[in-house]
């Protein structure tokens, strides 16, 4: 990352002190990383971010005294600017869903490598939604079956002006790429494809990729692929 730019400032909510004490342990190994604040309940985590403000919370789903979907209902209603990962340690956890819905930016397993966490760590920094391939996988075949709400995979209003090159792309997103991946893939530069995305967002009023992903699914103008 450019040497101007600040780490990027990070707060860990978890129950767990010694799965807590491993992440900031990672955290602080990478130079464009650093741990601002640590939390044990959902309670704490959002006071503490209130307090630190930081660029991005890494949230535990399951917590006493608030859980991990209570708390980034609160965090993204009140930091605009604060992004959110959920961590979970089960693909089959059923409050994804409902995280999603509320604006969380990333849903990682607890099983992930260190080299995977930096990279999904980083996409979201790049206004990315990296959701683990597992999570990722079960997600759109709820919404391909119709299991997913329309509260979680909202209808865009009729008549968006979104452009072929914007569904195309919203096409690459519903199969999982990143926006590197999808770059490579249509020869254009990854910033053509953040702009892309975030234009597309912007007019279907949504919060992340995951939403639209599930938009291009249910309107059937986009299946998950399945290989090569």
């Amino acid at each position: 990352m450019p040497e101007d730019r600040p780490p990027l400032r990070i707060l860990l909510v978890d129950d767990q002190p010694l799965f807590r004490g491993a992440i900031a342990a990672l955290v602080e190994r990478e130079p464009d990383m650093v741990v601002v604040g640590e939390a044990a309940n959902g309670l704490e985590g959002v006071e503490k971010a209130l307090a630190l403000r930081p660029d991005l919370v890494v949230l535990d789903v399951e917590m006493p005294v608030m859980n991990g979907i209570e708390a980034v209902r609160l965090i993204r209603e009140q930091l605009l600017d604060t992004k959110v990962v959920m961590l979970t340690v089960s693909e089959d956890d059923e409050h994804v869903f409902e995280a999603i819905r509320l604006g969380a930016h990333g849903y990682l397993l607890k099983d992930l490598r260190p080299d995977q966490f930096y990279d999904m760590i980083r996409a979201v920094a790049r206004n990315e939604t990296p959701i683990a391939p597992a999570v990722a996988g079960r997600l759109l075949a709820e919404i391909q079956s119709g299991s997913v709400t329309r509260a979680t995979a909202p209808a865009a209003t009729e008549g968006t002006p979104i452009t072929r090159r914007e569904l195309e792309i919203l096409r690459l997103v519903a199969e999982g790429l990143s926006n590197r991946e999808i770059g490579r893939k249509l020869s254009i530069t990854e910033g053509t494809v953040k702009n892309h995305v975030h234009n597309a967002l912007e007019k279907l009023h949504m919060d992340n990729r995951i939403q639209a992903a599930a938009y291009i699914v249910r309107q059937g103008l986009g299946r998950p692929s399945s290989g090569e």
